[in-house]
């Protein structure tokens, strides 16, 4: 008999995860960000075990609002990379963002 929970249940405990990491990401806490990376990570292992076959209604609605969570959340990395990038590079006199010739758009992404 095996201890590991059903899909469902991993899957839910994903976007309690990603929900986590996005209030992370919005306060700036280093070490809880990386503490959901660590955990997505043993989630997603999971959950790859367990999404072997055919998935019901259920587990595919809720790897739909999983897979949206996750990008939004790449989003706003991203978002908060770029602002970074642009901040030191107006400390440091460089214009551009990542190297190019044009000036650095940044923008904010709606919560």
């Amino acid at each position: 008999m095996t201890s590991e929970k059903p899909l469902g249940e991993t899957l839910r405990q994903m976007l309690a995860l990603l929900e986590g990491e996005r209030q992370a990401l919005a306060a700036l806490d280093l070490e809880r960000i990386l503490t959901c990376a660590d955990g997505k990570m043993q989630l997603c292992e999971q959950i790859e075990r367990k999404a072997q076959g055919h998935l019901d209604e259920d587990a595919r609605g809720l790897l739909d609002a999983v897979t949206r969570l996750n990008e939004i959340n790449r989003k706003m990395r991203n978002l908060i990379a770029a602002n970074v990038e642009a901040r030191l590079g107006s400390l440091t006199g460089r214009i551009s963002l990542y190297g190019g010739d044009r000036p650095a758009v940044v923008r904010e992404m709606p919560l």
